[in-house]
């Protein structure tokens, strides 16, 4: 029972939440971007380097009579999906890091300012003697 009872506080805390929701909306990010570089940047890089098509490409090697396909341009299109995602998410965290706004100061606590006070005494009777 006090298993239950400790996981029904994890999972209903706004951590172990807002973690999902995190998760879930980073899905369907990745999703967008994935079709954003299939469906529109790829061919228009594949047009601009003279009609390839990346996702076709691939080196064919015969080994023991036994033909292996190794298809780098799958690999190339998912290096670009990861820098387009991690500049995507360094854009966003950057303009969400403009607006948060930064902290007032908060102001000392009693125990801080006792030893500001203390070491200003400290400072000023080693200045007298």
């Amino acid at each position: 029972m006090k298993l239950l009872n400790d996981f029904k506080k994890f999972a209903i805390k706004g951590n172990a939440i807002e973690l999902a929701i995190g998760i879930i909306i980073g899905t369907a990010f990745n999703k967008i971007i994935s079709s954003l570089v299939n469906d529109i940047i790829m061919p228009a890089l594949g047009i601009f380097l003279g009609g390839i098509n990346f996702s076709t490409l691939s080196l064919k090697f015969i080994f023991f009579k036994e033909v292996i396909s190794i298809s780098y341009g799958n690999f190339l299109q998912n290096i670009i999906d990861f820098f387009i995602i991690a500049l995507s998410l360094f854009l966003i965290l950057k303009f969400l890091n403009k607006f948060k706004g930064k902290e007032p100061p908060k102001s000392p606590s009693n125990e801080e300012k006792l030893l500001t006070e203390i070491r200003d005494l400290l400072k000023e009777r080693k200045e007298r003697d």
